[in-house]
């Protein structure tokens, strides 16, 4: 589907912008968008980004105003960013969740790389290392390979893992912290800090990213966005729209329509 972006001013470097047409799929904790990247306004989202540019030509800013036009970038949770590309750029958008497996090693590869909030450092992590046969399988290969892997908590304590197990069944509610860290035996501000110290995020950004990415399953199953926003805990279609222009910097209409439905046998 194909719609018009409201488009940031333009970066001198970068020509007409583009909109954003292609499909995505969700998945538990992952989404993927294929196609034409448009450009997003200042945001930061709870997933993990790993941005891979097949054609045309993709400027990211970071929250201090330096741009970078890169090839392919790993951008982390909590990282505010301006996306802006040409007319014709097309490549992947895979948005990962930061409990996952995929997503710790995404992480990694961005702390590895230098400050977790400046461009250089999403752009370093996705090349290959100093050193490294120059037939190595690049670092975004190896994440997007991970993603597609059947999920694993290893390496989280047991009461995260566990907390992140029960948030599909209580998504549609409110989704209080105290009620999740009873459910595992912990305090509200434990749980808290262990969502802060290994996912690298404060629980309300994890909850909001869960809710949405619930809301795009949803959508991938057929449903219509005021269905898909009440399912997912949300008020109506107009609180899933303010915290979708949160997120990606795009409201649903640019972003959920493209998901493609389930059909019979899909997995």
């Amino acid at each position: 589907m194909s719609s018009q972006v409201r488009n940031p001013p333009r970066p001198a470097g970068i020509r007409a912008p583009a909109s954003w047409a292609g499909a995505a799929s969700a998945a538990p904790g992952l989404l993927v968008f294929t196609g034409e990247i448009g450009s997003a306004a200042s945001h930061a989202h709870a997933a993990v980004q790993v941005l891979l540019v097949l054609e045309g030509e993709v400027l990211l800013t970071d929250r201090r105003g330096r741009r970078r036009h890169v090839s392919a970038a790993v951008i982390p949770a909590g990282a505010r960013h301006e996306l802006s590309s040409t007319a014709g750029a097309h490549g992947l958008l895979a948005y990962l969740d930061p409990a996952g497996r995929a997503g710790r090693a995404a992480t990694a590869l961005v702390a590895s790389s230098g400050d977790p909030g400046e461009v250089e450092s999403w752009q370093a992590a996705a090349q290959p290392q100093a050193g490294e046969p120059a037939d190595a399988v690049s670092p975004v290969s190896a994440v997007l390979y991970s993603a597609a892997q059947p999920e694993e908590r290893a390496g989280l304590p047991v009461a995260l893992a566990s907390a992140l197990e029960a948030i599909p069944q209580l998504i549609s509610g409110p989704l209080l912290l105290e009620e999740l860290a009873a459910r595992v035996g912990l305090s509200a501000s434990r749980l808290g800090h262990l969502f802060a110290e290994h996912l690298h995020l404060p629980y309300p950004a994890w909850r909001r990213w869960a809710r949405l990415l619930h809301a795009m399953e949803a959508v991938r199953g057929g449903a219509t966005l005021t269905d898909a926003a009440h399912r997912a805990g949300f008020a109506d279609s107009s609180h899933l729209t303010r915290a979708c222009r949160e997120m990606f910097g795009l409201a649903p209409s640019h972003l959920l329509h493209t998901i493609r439905p389930a059909t019979a046998g899909a997995t």
